[in-house]
């Protein structure tokens, strides 16, 4: 970028700038509709940034804005919508078109305006002469042998689990009532629905966000005050009535402005933890318990094998809920390995009588899915997990 920053504003709000036409390092032209601003960027005339109100004579900045993204030499100027007062269906369809960004002028300053501008250039200028790495994309392949292991003992397991199966679906059905299967939604490589026998009360999920409070095994994070909807942001307290600190946001019943939202976002965050199981939960009936004790709850998820959902080793599939926590870094790592019925940190589980931290069960997930780095891949590996699962499948803790 130059060391003279051309900016291009259309609107009537031009007074709005008289701090940045101060400056000697802008170069500020103002025209006052997306006629004059058409004729002018069709002259050949080099622009670094682009502003522009939304309400124009005639139009609106949008359509200006795809205009000029159809326009390849100005496809790349950085774009900053500004209107009078926040919007929610303009400042939704701004991002979906990707404008740059979009200011409100009762809450937004001219030099706010010009430091954003200032970044965009400076982005757009790097981007330019940076080279950037050539990335190899990174390919899953369920290897061939591990497929036709799964193929094979599902079909054995279910075929020989059968009539014992009829037995415990009459026992859950006539202990309580309600479908005799759960079918919830997990997250493995894909979204997939996850098949388990019923061993709750109907209606446990209602009770999952207070429990996970008072008894997940993993929330060891101190609890940080949370704060709700009728409790007003204290930047927006400090401002006269009907400004606020950021954009607002409206929903249903309530509004919130961008900044107070977020807050709250942040504490509960810090509040929650990436993995929920309750200790000694109370919503497990009597069958319930004894099919979690030996793990034939877990039979159902044969029929994912066969289906190729799952696999017979491989990580735990996620509840949508935990995955949402673990796609960022590192963590998500875990997600190269297929989901499959038993795996590493499931046998260190059990045979811990169910005592894990978070921490290390991230740890043991991510050690699993480097098995799936190129060809390291080891079916006698797997082989030595099923062995493992065997004594850990009687277990007194129903976590």
């Amino acid at each position: 970028m130059d060391s003279v920053l051309t900016i291009l504003y259309i609107g009537n709000s031009s007074d709005y700038f008289k701090p940045l036409k101060k400056k000697d390092n802008v170069a500020f032209c103002v025209l006052e509709n997306s006629i004059l601003a058409i004729n002018y960027l069709t002259s050949n005339n080099q622009i670094d940034l682009i502003i522009c109100d939304y309400n124009l004579p005639g139009n609106n900045g949008l359509y200006l804005y795809d205009w000029i993204r159809d326009n390849s030499e100005y496809r790349s100027t950085p774009f900053i919508l500004l209107s009078e007062k926040f919007d929610d269906d303009v400042y939704k369809q701004s991002f979906k078109k990707r404008v740059s960004d979009y200011y409100v002028l009762n809450t937004s300053s001219p030099e706010d305006i010009y430091q954003r501008a200032m970044f965009l250039c400076e982005s757009k200028s790097v981007s330019r002469s940076a080279k950037l790495p050539e990335l190899s994309e990174v390919e899953y392949k369920m290897p061939l042998s591990k497929r036709i292991f799964d193929i094979t003992v599902a079909s054995m397991a279910l075929l020989l689990a059968s009539p014992f199966l009829l037995i415990i679906l009459l026992a859950i059905r006539l202990e309580s009532k309600g479908k005799v299967y759960y079918i919830s939604k997990r997250v493995g490589r894909k979204t997939f629905d996850f098949y388990k026998l019923r061993s709750m009360r109907t209606g446990a999920d209602e009770l999952l966000k207070k429990l996970a409070k008072e008894k997940n095994q993993y929330n060891t994070k101190p609890q940080v005050e949370e704060h709700t909807e009728d409790e007003p942001c204290p930047r927006c307290a400090k401002l006269p009535e009907g400004e606020s600190c950021s954009p607002m946001m409206y929903f249903d019943t309530y509004s919130i402005c961008d900044y107070w939202y977020n807050h709250q976002k942040e504490k509960e965050a810090q509040n929650n933890s990436a993995f929920v199981k309750i200790v000694d939960d109370p919503r497990i009936t009597k069958v319930g318990k004894f099919i979690r004790n030996t793990s034939i709850d877990e039979l159902p998820q044969l029929i994912n094998v066969l289906k190729g959902d799952m696999s017979i080793v491989g990580n735990r599939p996620l509840p949508v809920y935990e995955a949402e926590l673990l796609t960022g870094g590192d963590i998500s790592k875990r997600f190269l390995a297929p989901p499959g019925i038993t795996g590493l940190w499931q046998v260190e589980l059990r045979g811990r009588g169910g005592d894990m931290s978070e921490e290390e069960r991230m740890r043991l997930d991510n050690e699993y899915a480097d098995q799936f780095k190129g060809n390291n891949y080891s079916f006698w590996y797997d082989m030595k997990l099923i062995l493992r699962t065997i004594p850990a499948l009687f277990q007194k803790d129903t976590v």
